[in-house]
């Protein structure tokens, strides 16, 4: 074969290169349509039948020379990005996402404004015990200058037999705690039943990691005008998380603060691994307020330090921390919760970090 020979076939190489683009750019622009119609249908965007019969009838239509096991490989690519492409097009529109609203959402808790360009703190005991447990952690906040004081009610445990807390008793104390020294409360709720009798005693509605797609749960809490703060899931990819917050806009609240809680792998040094990378890309993706809580994230106490000092340099619009007058006798998660001493020395540690409203 002659050189001019060899450069007419590459540059009809080339030409059918660009025909083929051509042709997935067509395919893909036909699929999005294929997508907006799925979506006002409510249909699923994956069909498995449908692929399966695309397939089939490429493979019978093959003539060579590639393989046909290659022909599938190429063909189930270009379906995966076709889907992709869809999906894509639904993260576009996500009330959540600064492609929909580009300024910040500032959430205001009691008069206290969070995402507007300050940061702040949420302190309490993991679970509520007595009206004294209560009131020395919010006499201790207070004194810090802390307005949002938080407290587990309503316990979702792994283990049905470890203290579940105390209901709407306890909700009953935090209120009344709340009122005396002028704090905002934050509190779990577990049922979608419960979220009418929450509004009466709690400022923010808090959803925990385990809830987080419990989606009766989440379509309830965006049913009322109160704050939420939604935690991330204990192995919920960052889609999924701001997928679960959708499901709240979306009934009409936008009121959102997303919590990262740290996530499961396979490091046991830490209860769970903090994703401290999950705060600036959900600052960037979305236009919510973020938190990092501590405590649940890593489980040690010689570890909120370190890791709320990273939380307020990467820019999280707030710290969440435990707080028990006596962690030792506390009925749930007593290991990782600072004492007032330890709290003291560990907000005026932060003090200096703390960005203040421009």
């Amino acid at each position: 074969m002659s050189h001019a020979e060899l450069e007419a076939l590459r540059e009809r190489a080339d030409e059918i290169n660009l025909q083929i683009l051509k042709l997935i750019n067509e395919r893909g622009r036909v699929v999005q349509e294929i997508g907006k119609a799925k979506e006002a249908q409510g249909v699923y965007r994956y069909d498995p039948v449908r692929e399966r019969k695309m397939l089939n009838q490429i493979l019978e239509s093959n003539d060579g020379p590639f393989e046909q096991s290659t022909i599938q490989h190429i063909f189930k690519e270009i379906f995966k990005a076709s889907l992709e492409l869809q999906e894509d097009d639904h993260s576009k529109a996500l009330l959540v996402s600064r492609k929909k609203k580009a300024e910040d959402t500032v959430v205001t808790v009691n008069g206290q404004p969070i995402g507007d360009g300050g940061q702040s703190f949420i302190v309490g005991p993991c679970a509520v015990e007595s009206y004294e447990q209560v009131a020395a952690v919010a006499e201790a906040a207070k004194k810090q200058g802390i307005k949002l004081l938080r407290g587990g009610a309503f316990k979702p445990r792994t283990s049905p037999y470890d203290f579940q807390g105390l209901g709407l008793e306890g909700l009953k104390i935090l209120k009344k705690v709340a009122d005396e020294y002028g704090l905002a409360v934050i509190s779990e709720i577990v049922n979608p039943a419960d979220i009418e009798t929450a509004l009466d005693y709690v400022d923010v509605i808090q959803i925990g990691a385990r809830n987080m797609q419990n989606f009766e749960l989440l379509k309830a809490a965006g049913a009322v005008r109160k704050p939420v703060l939604l935690k991330r899931g204990l192995a919920a990819t960052l889609q999924e998380f701001m997928n679960a917050a959708e499901y709240i806009i979306s009934q009409g609240n936008d009121q959102i603060i997303l919590c990262e809680r740290g996530i499961r792998t396979y490091e046991k040094a830490t209860r769970n691994t903090l994703d401290i990378s999950a705060v600036p890309i959900l600052k960037q993706e979305t236009h919510l307020p973020v938190f990092v809580d501590v405590t649940h994230s890593t489980g040690r106490k010689d570890l909120l330090l370190p890791t709320a000092k990273a939380a307020l340099a990467v820019g999280a619009d707030g710290v969440m921390a435990e707080v028990h007058p006596d962690p030792a006798v506390a009925l749930s998660d007593s290991a990782q919760q600072m004492n007032i001493e330890e709290f003291d020395h560990w907000i005026n540690e932060l003090r200096p970090l703390v960005k203040q409203k421009a």
